[in-house]
């Protein structure tokens, strides 16, 4: 089902921030993550799908949570595991979610909200380790997602942070920042745009990130007039969003 940007301009004024080429896709899921032109995902009994030329397949296994990166395919279901020859390799740790988009480092966050990473030389060599040394961050979040410039999580109350000075082979980084806003999740793609819904279903994107201002200037709502959205992911020209009763839509943008 095509949305069209005509019909779009029917809506009223206040309701619009952009106007974007949106198409379903048919399966369900409540959670996605895309990277490097590749799409995973969950569904709301844990099967697990990979995006297949323009369909879902089903992938063994049972997760809550998935995430392709740099670093790999890795996914949680409080158990930590990382898709390595087709099979699903046991990790040690305890994570409710998990995110590979930093450069071949993961992070994730555990079902009490503690935060940790594992450095890309143990993300690299996984394989052959049964217990990596996960790195305990300093503070409380829900939700860690990591990308070409950074960082970005969202805490118990929704509020926003930063993490400073992460690097592949320093991953804990140096020191939050509050970020204005509230979010109830958020991702960052692998080149470093950052996408979040809110509790209502709102999507917003940060604006204005670069190099020497890596936590941007702004949020720019977008695709409220079409969705109370639940989960976002951004890759290679395209959003990926779940929507009411786990609907799949992707947009150009």
């Amino acid at each position: 089902m095509r949305v069209s940007n005509f019909l779009l301009l029917l809506l009223p004024v206040f309701a619009r921030s952009s106007a974007l080429d949106c198409t379903e896709v048919p399966g369900s899921l409540k959670q996605i993550d895309a990277s490097n032109g590749q799409v995973f995902g969950v569904n709301s009994t844990g099967s697990i799908f990979t995006l297949y030329g323009n369909t879902f397949v089903e992938v063994p296994g049972s997760l809550k949570h998935v995430t392709v990166g740099p670093a790999g395919v890795w996914g949680v279901n409080n158990n930590i595991y990382k898709l390595v020859g087709g099979t699903w390799q046991q990790v040690s740790g305890a994570l409710k979610q998990i995110d590979a988009g930093g450069d071949q480092f993961v992070v994730g966050a555990n079902a009490i909200d503690d935060i940790y990473c594992l450095h890309s030389s143990s993300t690299i060599s996984v394989k052959e380790q049964s217990s990596p040394p996960w790195v305990n961050i300093a503070g409380k979040l829900k939700y860690y997602s990591c990308g070409l410039r950074g960082c970005w999580g969202v805490n118990s109350d929704d509020y926003i942070y930063f993490r400073h000075s992460v690097t592949p082979e320093s991953c804990a980084g140096s020191r939050w920042e509050q970020i204005d806003g509230r979010l109830s999740m958020i991702e960052v793609g692998t080149e470093g745009s950052v996408y979040g819904v809110s509790s209502s279903g709102e999507i917003f994107r940060r604006d204005g990130i670069t190099n020497s201002n890596p936590v941007g200037t702004t949020w720019t709502r977008i695709l409220h007039y079409i969705c109370k959205c639940k989960h976002v992911s951004y890759d290679l020209g395209l959003l990926w969003i779940i929507y009411s009763e786990g609907k799949i839509m992707k947009c150009q943008v």
